[in-house]
C-alpha cells in the first residue's frame, strides 16, 4: 500500500491496518521458523508497510501535512 493511499485513510483505519500487518508478520515469522515460507522477501515488505503507516500517524500527531 502506497503512502498516498494511507494518507487518505482515517487514523483509526490506519491503526487497523497496522494491527493487520503485525498479525501477518507474526504468521510469516512462524512460517519461516517451520520452513513453510515461500517468499521470504514478504517479511521485509510487511515491516516496511508497518513503518510507513506508523510514520503517517506520527506526522499527523506533529501536524506535518
Amino acid at each position: 500500500m502506497k503512502a498516498n493511499e494511507l494518507r487518505n485513510l482515517t487514523s483509526a483505519e490506519i491503526e487497523q491496518k497496522i494491527s493487520g500487518f503485525k498479525e501477518e508478520l507474526f504468521n510469516l515469522r512462524f512460517q519461516l521458523a517451520t520452513g513453510q515460507l515461500d517468499n521470504p522477501t514478504r517479511i521485509r515488505d510487511v515491516r516496511k508497510e508497518i513503518a510507513r503507516a506508523k510514520t503517517i500517524i506520527h506526522e499527523r500527531l506533529l501536524g506535518i501535512s
